[in-house]
């Protein structure tokens, strides 16, 4: 199996290097109601200026650039903050094991700053930018800041369930591992888990941040819709990841436990054979010590009758009587079961 299997299944098929993670980018995108702010990789001085026109605490600031707080929502009285993990870009060392977006969202504002390219929100930030998907625009833009949150959240979300899906292929892949006699399947399967353990960090604060942002967002956002629903759904994916890696580290517990069984077998069938190969060697061991004696043993190097078929009288003599007993003690272990045909 190649080194790089699971990454490459288990992450986005696209190549970037580290010079492109940390590329910092400022985009402003002004809609009706309100206007979107996204910050990758941003200085210090870049979220402290946003800080002074929108009023954010300074505690939130250093959890914007800390890169690795953990997942919260704090609630204020014009506007809310959150932090959501999210898996990381693929193939840059030097990042942590998730990508952290930081949000503040008020009524006529709504900021995101993220520590690395989260492809699908780059990807809705140039659909709005450069205006090249009008409806998709005026669906992200045109409702609210709620509305907006909405959108991001989930088109992450649908991003895990694809990551999830990619999962199954690893799983089924491991299991032809664990069915082949050939190849051994203990280190595939602890880096799979090692994968899924990853995301199940990621995805449990997920729901209950989204929990709480849902309860928030309609004091703040100025849609006329109840978005409520559209939050429950994202949370109805969130369960669906969530139940789908449960039964993934559960598949992988049965193919540990049947990867144990199968090597196991394996090694005691190979014992068998060297200990049948030990026993079987016994007799014509312990003859042949007999004969290896300074002493006039019948068949040995003698003169006389003894030498009535030639120098190798006590050659033909020693096999004759070794594969005797050899041979009853095949029999026995055949009629024992423990040699199959």
């Amino acid at each position: 199996m190649k080194k790089d299997f699971f990454s490459n299944k288990l992450r986005s098929s696209r190549k970037a290097g580290y010079s492109d993670a940390v590329k910092r980018r400022i985009e402003t995108i002004d809609g009706e109601k309100f206007s979107w702010i996204d910050l990758q990789n941003p200085h210090r001085e870049d979220v402290e200026q946003l800080a002074q026109k929108y009023h954010f605490n300074a505690l939130n600031i250093e959890d914007c650039m800390t890169k690795f707080e953990l997942p919260k929502l704090d609630s204020y009285d014009d506007h809310v903050f959150l932090i959501l993990h999210f898996p990381p870009l693929e193939g840059i060392s030097a990042m942590p094991k998730f990508s952290q977006l930081s949000i503040f969202m008020g009524s006529d504002f709504l900021v995101t700053i993220h520590q690395g390219d989260l492809t699908p929100l780059v990807e809705m930030v140039n659909a709005c930018k450069e205006n090249s998907e009008p409806q998709r625009k005026q669906r992200l833009i045109g409702k609210s800041t709620g509305s907006l949150l909405h959108e991001i959240i989930d088109v992450l979300v649908d991003d895990l369930l694809h990551t999830v899906r990619k999962i199954d292929g690893n799983l089924e892949d491991i299991e032809d591992i664990v069915f082949d006699e050939t190849k051994a399947a203990g280190r595939q399967i602890s880096l799979l888990r090692r994968e899924i353990t990853k995301l199940r960090r990621i995805v449990h604060p997920l729901k209950r941040i989204t929990l709480e942002a849902a309860k928030n967002l309609q004091r703040l956002s100025k849609s006329e819709e109840d978005l409520t629903l559209y939050f429950d759904d994202i949370i109805d994916h969130v369960d669906k990841v969530i139940e789908s890696l449960e039964e993934s580290t559960e598949t992988l517990e049965i193919y540990k436990d049947t990867d144990f069984m199968l090597s196991t077998e394996k090694s005691n069938k190979i014992l068998s054979i060297l200990t049948l190969i030990f026993t079987l060697s016994i007799p014509a061991t312990v003859i042949g010590q007999f004969y290896g004696m300074n002493v006039n043993i019948p068949g040995g190097i003698q003169t006389g009758i003894w030498t009535w078929l030639g120098p190798y009288t006590t050659l033909i003599f020693v096999l004759i009587i070794s594969a005797i007993p050899a041979f009853v003690m095949l029999l026995y272990f055949r009629r024992l079961g423990w040699i199959t045909s």
